[in-house]
């Protein structure tokens, strides 16, 4: 975590840097979910003021309150929460505050969106935008086949090492949240696409440089997600496909086509790293789709 933001948390700051570290340390938490616990901290801290002290229930409910009167996203308030329930539990288990301030909250309602994916016919321009003529072109079909093929977070993706992924038998390692490891099997589309871009593409965009990444850029360093979000959306545009096109648009349409297909809803959660299966249960929707043809097959009154 960066020495800029710990720096600013005002009275808070021990707290919430010993905090942050703990999440970096002991629990495995990504960059980019440290960087929003210590913006939704350094805005708590800016609201209670110059008080030393914790804040306690009172001034916590009032801090909620706020959110709500700022009309933030349902989404956003759900955030700051969370933060803020992780943030008193740690407290609490250290002894610095006596009551848990956390189950005081109240979460607004969320109702639940049913993700985007995109059909078979979108997959195949999407995935022929790139010019494969081109080791650039070569690169990006690789990476927008392996991201379909595989459902990988956009981040995972990006990081991946060459030797992360196993040509022979169609198999990647990847370490997603927590740093917890997964093996998630790659179709043959996939794999011969990467075959391709490191046959061809790769090494005369590297020109005799060495990297472990197995995506690189002209520089031989690694591409990064927002260059990548990039790329994706100049594609969408290529293909015809122009709202609201991001990588995990590739990851919801790689699970839904999944289940489509018939798969169970155990296996899709370990391919995408998900640690509870309630968050899997999103793609459930797609399941609905196969209620009645499963009711007209095998009930003998259908």
């Amino acid at each position: 975590m960066s020495a800029a933001l710990t720096a600013e948390l005002g009275p808070l700051r021990r707290q919430a840097a010993a905090f942050l570290d703990f999440c970096r340390l002991e629990k495995g938490l990504s960059d980019n979910t440290l960087a929003a616990y210590a913006a939704d901290l350094l805005k708590f801290s800016a609201f209670c003021g110059a008080s030393a002290e914790i804040p306690a229930k009172d001034l916590l409910l009032s801090y909620v309150d706020s959110l709500y009167a700022a009309r933030l996203s349902q989404r956003s308030i759900a955030r700051h929460i969370a933060t803020l329930r992780n943030f008193y539990a740690y407290l609490l288990r250290e002894g610095l505050v006596e009551i848990d301030a956390g189950p005081f909250l109240r979460t607004p309602r969320q109702w639940q969106t049913i993700p985007k994916f995109l059909n078979l016919e979108d997959i195949e321009r999407i995935t022929g935008a790139p010019d494969a003529s081109k080791p650039l072109g070569l690169r990006d079909r690789a990476m927008l086949e392996l991201l379909y093929a595989t459902g990988l977070r956009v981040s995972e993706l990006c990081r991946l090492g060459v030797g992360d992924l196993d040509l022979q038998y169609g198999v990647l390692r990847t370490t997603g949240k927590g740093k917890k490891q997964r093996l998630v099997p790659a179709g043959k589309s996939a794999i011969q696409a990467v075959d391709a871009w490191l046959a061809n593409g790769r090494p005369a965009m590297l020109k005799g440089r060495s990297s472990r990444y197995l995506f690189v850029t002209a520089r031989g360093a690694c591409l990064t997600r927002q260059a990548f979000w990039k790329l994706l959306a100049a594609y969408g545009r290529k293909a015809g496909i122009f709202k609201g096109l991001t990588p995990h648009v590739l990851r919801h349409s790689f699970a839904t086509h999944l289940l489509e297909g018939g798969a169970d809803l155990r296996s899709v959660q370990a391919m995408l790293g998900h640690a509870d299966i309630s968050t899997t249960q999103i793609y459930t929707h797609v399941m609905r789709s196969r209620l009645r043809e499963t009711v007209e097959k095998h009930h003998p009154r259908a």
